[in-house]
Order: structure tokens, then sequence, then C-alpha cells
């Protein structure tokens, strides 16, 4: 009896810690909301809980395509994000299948060697990635960019898609070779449709950091014909008070496809955590 009393308010403090740091995180995105939809002229007086009294949307997005090429920016992030993250994933899928299944020669040596990608934050590799650019004609092209994403997505991703593999039967890839399947074709029909859910999770998540990604969006671009959206919004940094609500506007706009991305893929990023944490 006494245990049950003391669950039911354990439940109950959990329950509204959790509340309370709910509405802590709604915060900001409730000020999103309200500020990106008011006019400068009503933001400017610093009621910015009030409920907008009227709707400027279409002042606050005329704004916007003035001062920057919205759809630009968007056309080369979803390239960078598709075409980079697939890229990438495929690699570390090749890089992942060979140190644990093939068990290469001094695997987990490069396995080592390919996940201490990780350890230098990203800042580090801006000078020599800038010159290497500047110097083979990469800077400012959409090639280039789609190269740095996927070559930076390598070793989180090998990470995480060894981690599955450890825990997939060798008993059935060794009864494949047995059959006279080849290394390929066990990799291509076997181990890739297995691992369908963790592959979309990594893409999920490395296609929200690409998408995100600023840091190499400002330094490696300078044309419109190459500059992700995160870069493009940047351009409205410095603002003053009178441009705060296109800029809310824009962050919302761009949120859009990374949220729709998570809403339809949430159920292979929930089986993507489970095999890879078993």
């Amino acid at each position: 009896m006494v245990e049950a009393k003391h669950a039911g308010v354990g439940k109950w403090v959990i329950n509204t810690v959790l509340i309370i740091l709910a509405i802590i995180w709604i915060f900001p995105f409730l000020y999103v909301i309200v500020n990106a939809v008011k006019s400068s002229a009503e933001y400017s007086t610093g009621n910015f809980w009030d409920l907008p009294k009227s709707f400027s949307i279409s002042e606050n997005w005329q704004y916007l395509t003035q001062q920057i090429q919205l759809g630009s920016g968007f056309l080369n992030s979803m390239i960078y994000g598709a075409l980079g993250g697939a890229l990438g994933i495929i690699m570390a899928a090749l890089a992942a299948y060979a140190i644990e299944t093939l068990k290469i020669k001094h695997g987990l040596l490069w396995f080592f060697v390919i996940y201490s990608g990780t350890i230098f934050p990203f800042q580090v590799y801006l000078i020599p990635i800038f010159k290497a650019y500047n110097k083979v004609g990469l800077y400012d092209t959409r090639f280039g960019m789609i190269l740095i994403y996927a070559a930076l997505i390598i070793p989180f991703s090998v990470f995480v898609l060894r981690n599955f593999l450890m825990g997939v039967s060798k008993e059935m890839l060794e009864s494949a070779r047995i059959d006279g399947a080849s290394d390929f074709y066990i990799f291509r029909k076997i181990y890739m449709p297995m691992a369908r859910a963790p592959l979309a999770a990594v893409f999920l998540f490395q296609f929200t950091w690409i998408w995100s990604d600023l840091l190499f969006g400002m330094t490696l671009t300078k044309s419109e014909s190459a500059r992700p959206v995160m870069a493009s919004v940047s351009l409205l940094g410095g603002a003053t008070i009178q441009k705060v609500p296109p800029i809310l506007l824009a962050a919302i706009i761009v949120s859009i496809p990374t949220i729709i991305l998570f809403v339809l893929s949430h159920r292979n990023l929930e089986k993507g955590f489970i095999v890879t944490t078993k």
C-alpha cells in the first residue's frame, strides 16, 4: 500500500516537471508564431505577447522576397540535403559493412580513423577546405557543397550503422555465402533492406543538420545560385526592430520541410533508435 502511494506521488512529480518543461519549450515557438504575423509598426510597440490586431503575412512575405531569394535557397538546401545525405550514407554503409562484416585487415583501426572526424569542431576544417576549394574550382558550386556535406556526415553514420551490423546474425550472412551469394549481393539484397530503419533515422538526422547548417553555407558560397536557405536567411541579420517580423516569418517557413520530414518518418526513426541501441 505504501509502495503504491509512493509510486503515485513519484508519477505526479514526474508529470508536473514534464509539463513545466513543455511550457518552457513552447513559449519561444509561441513568440515566433504570434509576432511573425504582426506588422512592423505593431511589433515596434513592444507588446510582444499581445495577439496581432491585423495579419500582415503578405507584407512580411513581400519584404522577404525583395531582400533575399528564398526559393533559390530552398532548392539548394533540398539538393544538398537529399544528394549530400544520400551519398554520405551510402559511403558510410559500405564502410560499416566492410569493417564489421567483411572483417577487412585492421578494420577496427579504420573505424577509429573514420570516426576521428568527429573529434574536432567543424570550424577547424574551414580554412583548409576554403583554400582547397578555391584552388580546385569547387568554391561557390553546388557540387562542392554536396561533396563537403557528404564527407562530414560519414563518421557519425558509420558509427550508427556499424552498431546495427554488430547485432545482425552472422549465421544468416554465412548461409547466404554458402549458397553462392557474393559480398556485394549480400550488401545490396540482405543488409540494405534489413538496415532500412537505421538508414532512415540516420538520413533524417543528417538531412536536418545539412538543412540547418549555416557555417559551411556562409563560408563556401557567395552567390544565390549555390547559397543554401539558412545562409540566405542570415542575410537579414543585423536587422532593426522594423525587420523582426519578416525574419520570424522566414524562420517559420524554413522550418516547415524538416517538420514534415519528421512527421512522415517518425516510425522509422523510432525503429532506428531501437535497432541501433540493442
